[in-house]
């Protein structure tokens, strides 16, 4: 049901002189429709599903004192309307006496209608009423007093005023009953769901902190109901600007929208950990095969170690180090995770291993590479001497006594066991030099055009690649 409308204001400014018939007659006009817009105000307050809600409820807090004094102020309200009743139905029947009215009857009647004519009743009733008005609110202008007469137009002033006070605790209520309570319940299904979707991954309180996090949203929106239904009024925000229309304000969701998000959080993080069920398999699977290949790459790095020290004299070969055996235990405690549906201690250790065997792979082959560097020296030194050799084949200088005894002398070193890999280069770099010294005299006489790929040095290391024998 909507809020009633405010209760009008009061029709007519006082008479400065005694009204003439016409001027009552349109009075009692104007008061009688007033009277009627009165009525069916109050009475929709009387229906207004925020009362009835409030007066059913066991209220406490702040809830429970304003409602306490907005009672009393409906009984006040009602008090007053009764006196506005009696003073229209004495005008009423002043007036039907007769049709011309004398003047003492219109002096009676100016006075009744724009006179300060109502006296208020004095009563223990209104007198508890009056505190309840300075207790809603001690702001209002014009609080009633014992035995004080006042103008109809007075009356409605007044009493415009406590109805809006009235009114605005009922509207509020409502608004935050109507707000709150659904939501949190929706919040609360939504929670139900996400406590089965993580009891299904091992996600349990005392165990996860996923699991203490449900537990905790549990209980507040548990005491945020229940706080809720008995005093909403704790949780409605006025209207900054002050505004004084009913209901002129907000529901305060700032406790349910915390805990909305902390639910989403923690919604999250089990949608990851179930995430983690459906791929465990092929995760484990991947690891397996990377900590595999680190093996192997390890087993290769050390079976080249030895065949560098057997063939590489004077030479530092770093050491190769060992399997890594606490990764394979990880992955093995991991596998038991899997095979016990604890998935929420199974997500983190993925991600740490994941991370662990990559750089455990890294590493075996940078040690692998730095083990067999002087087997790739000696390589690079022996496609080398091959090219230099096959460059002076091309230019009939193959017999040459010097460059076959630098050859011969290159060739030994290179392919002896152990090689002594600087004396090996400081020989191939005799060759060329050599190489060097005896075709150049030769180039400068033949044609210029003969190309790019007659110089000394344009020669590829895979070029006249001999077929050895003796090698070590």
């Amino acid at each position: 049901m909507g809020a009633p409308g405010p209760v009008p204001s009061s029709a007519g400014e006082p008479h400065a002189s005694v009204m003439d018939r016409e001027e009552a007659d349109r009075a009692l006009a104007r008061l009688g429709a007033e009277y009627e817009a009165i009525e069916t105000s109050l009475l929709a307050l009387q229906d207004h599903a925020g009362r009835r809600l409030l007066e059913g409820a066991e209220l406490t807090g702040t809830t429970q004192a304003r409602w306490a004094a907005t009672e009393q102020v409906i009984t006040l309200l009602w008090a007053h309307f009764d006196v506005y009743t009696a003073a229209l139905e004495e005008a009423r029947e002043l007036r039907a006496r007769r049709r011309w009215p004398t003047r003492e009857e219109l002096v009676e009647l100016t006075e009744l209608l724009c006179g300060d004519a109502i006296a208020l009743p004095d009563s223990s009733t209104m007198a508890d009423a009056t505190a309840a008005v300075s207790e809603l609110s001690p702001t209002l202008t014009g609080p009633a007093r014992l035995s004080e007469r006042l103008s109809l137009k007075e009356l409605v002033e007044r009493m415009n005023g406590w109805y809006a006070k009235t009114l605005n605790v009922v509207v509020a209520a409502d608004a935050v009953w109507s707000a709150l309570p659904a939501r949190i319940d929706l919040l609360s299904a939504e929670l139900q769901r996400t406590r089965s979707l993580a009891h299904s991954v091992g996600v349990r309180p005392g165990e996860h902190t996923a699991g203490d996090d449900l537990e905790r949203i549990t209980a507040e929106l548990t005491s945020l109901r229940a706080e809720v239904i008995s005093d909403p009024l704790a949780f409605w925000t006025p209207a900054a600007s002050g505004s004084s229309a009913p209901g002129g304000g907000r529901p305060d969701t700032a406790r349910y929208d915390r805990e909305a998000r902390a639910l989403e959080d923690v919604r999250r993080e089990i949608e990851a950990v179930l995430a983690v069920r459906q791929d465990a398999e092929r995760r484990l699977l991947q690891l397996r095969d990377v900590l595999s290949r680190a093996d192997r790459t390890l087993t290769e790095a050390r079976h080249a170690r030895g065949e560098v020290l057997a063939k590489i004299a004077a030479s530092e070969v770093p050491a190769v180090s060992g399997s890594p055996t606490a990764l394979h235990e990880q992955l093995a405690a991991a596998a038991d995770y899997r095979r016990r549906s604890q998935w929420h201690r199974l997500s983190p250790l993925l991600d740490s291993l994941e991370d662990r065997a990559e750089d455990e792979l890294l590493r075996a082959r940078e040690s692998l590479t730095a083990v067999t560097a002087p087997l790739a020296v000696r390589a690079e030194l022996r496609g080398r001497l091959d090219a230099y050799k096959a460059k002076v084949a091309r230019h009939g200088m193959a017999e040459d006594p010097l460059l076959l005894e630098r050859y011969d002398a290159a060739r030994r070193m290179l392919w002896s066991a152990p090689c002594n890999l600087r004396a090996a280069e400081h020989a191939v770099l005799r060759y060329q030099q050599a190489a060097a010294d005896v075709l150049v005299p030769r180039q400068a006489g033949s044609d210029s055009g003969s190309g790019p790929g007659s110089g000394l040095t344009s020669g590829s290391g895979s070029e006249g690649r001999t077929d050895h024998r003796g090698e070590g």
